[in-house]
């Protein structure tokens, strides 16, 4: 995939999704991450260690918000740096799940436009999950 990079614009909305969490995608993600701690699936466990409920694991909701990022770009190597802060947890509710609303915004161009950064809004229920998340791109090859 070919970036129209001369078209790109500080402010442009780059890619908006939202992702549908379940209790089972965090078994899956425990299963592949090797992270099995109780909290991230087992209710008891997260009320006795005083948590709202059971929470997505914070790598798994890392890796969600910049998935749309990577499938904009169309390599995931033009990634070059990737930070977030994590500000409030996911919490996963047992019947309903969870959506993750992920808003890419791309927030600067580097003079010669080979690359810029993506902020990220990244919120569950109008709440923001993730401050400061943002993502250093490479826009030429």
């Amino acid at each position: 995939m070919s970036l129209d990079i001369a078209a790109l614009a500080a402010g442009d909305v780059i890619a908006e999704r939202t992702m549908h969490l379940t209790r089972e995608s965090l078994v899956r993600y425990a299963g592949a991450s090797g992270d099995f701690n109780p909290i991230h699936y087992n209710d008891s466990a997260a009320a006795a260690s005083g948590l709202p409920g059971v929470l997505a694991h914070g790598m798994l909701t890392m890796g969600l918000a910049v998935q749309p990022v990577v499938e904009w770009l169309g390599d995931p190597a033009r990634v070059t740096d990737y930070q977030v802060r994590f500000t409030r947890p996911v919490v996963v509710d047992p019947v309903a799940g969870a959506d993750v609303t992920i808003v890419a915004t791309l927030a600067r161009l580097d003079d010669d436009r080979s690359s810029g950064r993506v902020d990220l809004t990244v919120t569950v229920a109008g709440a923001t999950v993730l401050g400061k998340a943002q993502v250093v791109v490479a826009l030429s090859e």
